[in-house]
């Protein structure tokens, strides 16, 4: 954690207190405390963004999912600690925060994933029952994995990000880090709608209705090449657990240049969101160092290759889509690997791995996706499998999750270190 909101977590939690004895039930959120990452605004209130030169940053209001949860009658009990910059910067190891490296509750000595790595780490830990994290690239499905909770990235635009840390304004999404898909559920219906201060969210409505049915699965070809062993042999397991509740067949998409597509518009929108920092030089006050040069390197993205990516992305969407009609889900480790150490260097570790086409697509289209823990590695260390929709979908993505919660145990499973 950065900061606990205790004041203000009283002052909410008296307020739900009163109105629910007297009868004025607001729904399942309420009363519930969650923890958000530290780069919403909360007014009056340090919003850090897990950075030194903004550990002292103060809004005078509020993130509009804060605003939303406060109308559902959740606590704000803590912010909670995240990569510097969300990982805007190009960081390649744990120590990225001016907090200092972020543990999984599963073993001190290894990494919660980024950039939402608070987030995760402190529904495993128990601390908030749920928290709220933001994916521009793998940032709420990577803790998710790494701390073995249920981690959902919505539609882009089905949450307002109004009043939250802009790294890539065509990528930017926030969602819920929780116990269950089924707690992810609730969550977003209470996160989500549209926003007058943010013209990207949708009109569209959105209410939580898990759905009991026979499901479409599709597994990517090649998922697991060059996946470590435990996080294939836990894929493969799950996938006979997947044949219980629906058809499961291979599928693949289209070939296309998926990743450098959707890492051009990251790279090229994150040196503009950054502008100004990056000329004023205040990197040098970054912790991790390869971030004190890592901004200048972005800014070598010409603008005809920002533009060409965009018009790619309109194809890449379509193609997409297409290769997803016949499912109700594509599935795919969630991480290929589990948690790394947090004293090494996390992209040497990687080097090698199978290519992230589901994280490409998935945030370059701005699809929706669902990770949920699938078992454990020998050294007791989480792995877990994620369940991506079309676009709008994650009704069925998260119905497709509950239902293989509900025939597995490892959503239950807790960290001895800490379990009461």
């Amino acid at each position: 954690m950065v900061t606990v909101t205790r004041e203000r977590a009283l002052k909410e939690a008296k307020k739900a207190e009163k109105a629910i004895k007297a009868g004025k039930y607001l729904g399942p959120l309420h009363g519930i405390p969650y923890g958000g990452k530290d780069l919403l605004a909360t007014k009056g209130i340090p919003a850090s963004w897990g950075a030194a030169p903004f550990k002292d940053q103060v809004f005078d209001h509020d993130a509009t999912v804060v605003k939303k949860l406060g109308k559902a009658g959740s606590v704000l009990g803590a912010k909670l600690a995240m990569i510097e910059l969300a990982g805007g910067m190009g960081y390649r190891q744990p120590n990225a925060s001016f907090t200092g490296p972020c543990s999984t509750p599963w073993s001190l000595g290894h990494w919660a994933g980024g950039s939402s790595s608070g987030s995760g780490s402190a529904v495993a830990a128990g601390l908030v029952p749920f928290t709220i994290g933001s994916e521009t690239w793998g940032s709420i499905l990577s803790p998710a994995g790494n701390c073995g909770v249920a981690g959902l990235r919505p539609t882009y635009g089905r949450v307002s990000r109004h009043g939250a840390m802009a790294l890539s304004w065509t990528l930017d999404k926030l969602g819920p880090l929780c116990l269950t898909a089924d707690d992810c559920g609730l969550v977003l219906e209470a996160m989500a709608g549209y926003d007058k201060k943010d013209q990207t969210t949708t009109r569209k409505l959105y209410k939580y209705e898990a759905e009991t049915r026979e499901f479409r699965f599709g597994v990517l070809k090649g998922t697991t090449n060059n996946a470590q062993e435990a996080v294939t042999e836990n894929f493969n397991e799950s996938l006979k657990e997947l044949e219980n509740i629906g058809t499961v067949e291979e599928m693949e998409y289209p070939e296309y240049p998926y990743e450098a597509i959707t890492r051009a518009i990251l790279n090229a929108e994150a040196a503009s969101a950054f502008d100004e920092f990056t000329e004023a030089g205040t990197a040098r006050g970054l912790t991790a160092p390869e971030d004190h040069y890592g901004p200048y390197a972005r800014t070598i993205i010409l603008a005809k290759d920002y533009l060409k990516a965009l018009r790619l992305r309109a194809v890449m969407a379509k193609k997409a889509d297409k290769a997803m009609e016949p499912y109700d889900a594509i599935v795919a480790p969630g991480r290929t690997r589990v948690a790394p150490p947090i004293d090494m260097e996390f992209r040497k570790i990687s080097s090698g791995t199978s290519k992230d086409i589901m994280g490409a697509i998935g945030n370059g289209a701005g699809l929706p996706s669902i990770s949920v823990p699938n078992g454990f590695n020998e050294e007791g260390l989480p792995t877990s499998i994620q369940f991506m929709g079309r676009a709008y979908d994650e009704n069925l993505i998260i119905s497709a999750a509950v239902a293989y919660q509900g025939g597995t145990q490892w959503h239950t499973k807790h960290p001895k270190a800490f379990t009461p």
